[in-house]
Order: C-alpha cells, then sequence, then structure tokens
C-alpha cells in the first residue's frame, strides 16, 4: 500500500508543463510523457520500493542530489554511464555530489541498479 502511494507521488511529481502551448516539436512531444516509457515504469517501481527516496526528490536535494540534477550531470555521458552509475549505487560512495556518503545497495541486482538508473536518465530537462 506504501509503495503504491509513493508511485502515486512520484508520477504526480514528473511535471506535467504544457510543452505543446510552446510550439511542441515532436522531440518536445516524444519526452512530455515519458510515463509510459518502460524503463521508466520499471525504475520508477524500483526506486519506490527500496530506501532511495529517503535521500533523494526528483527535483529537491535531500542528503543526496535530486533526480533531476543526475539525470542533467550524466545523460548525455553515453551508454556506458548506466553500468558506471548502477556500480555506484551498489557500491555507495562519495565525491560526486560532496562529502556526503552514499550508503551501498549490495542488495540489489545489477539489472534492477541500472533500470534505476534509466529511469533517473529519462528524468533530464
Amino acid at each position: 500500500m506504501i509503495s503504491l502511494a509513493v508511485v502515486t507521488a512520484l508520477l504526480s511529481c514528473g511535471g506535467s508543463g504544457d510543452k505543446k502551448a510552446e510550439g511542441g516539436d515532436k522531440k518536445e512531444t516524444a519526452t512530455e510523457d515519458i510515463s509510459k516509457n518502460p524503463d521508466y515504469q520499471k525504475g520508477l517501481a524500483l526506486v519506490g520500493s527500496n530506501d532511495c527516496l529517503t535521500c533523494h526528490k526528483i527535483d529537491e536535494v535531500v542528503t543526496g542530489p535530486s533526480y533531476r540534477d543526475v539525470a542533467n550531470k550524466y545523460a548525455s555521458a553515453g551508454d556506458t554511464i548506466v553500468s558506471h552509475l548502477a556500480g555506484k549505487i551498489i557500491s555507495g560512495g562519495n565525491g560526486e555530489w560532496g562529502q556526503v556518503f552514499m550508503t551501498p545497495h549490495a542488495g540489489l541486482s545489477r539489472e534492477d541498479a541500472e533500470a534505476m538508473v534509466k529511469y533517473i536518465l529519462l528524468l533530464k530537462k
């Protein structure tokens, strides 16, 4: 029940800026509703069912960086960044975003960590 509430809250926080009113080309329209993307759906469910939201929010800095900041920083880095960031989720670490240590999530599979990263990268503005 709690997971469902978290997923619903995250979906509603995804931003619904009206790109069509701004001229909306095909690229803007395609990125406007990312909630239908399977990577978005799977990653959102995983983020909601783990402890990620304790330290991260979509648009605000909590203990760790916002997901949007992470997406903006890494989205243009190519496919190799998915594996790198998934490793950071699993192993933990610090230094990229300050001195606060991100706790390791050693029980998370590589596949699930990569799905989370793909979801986060879709949040790029």
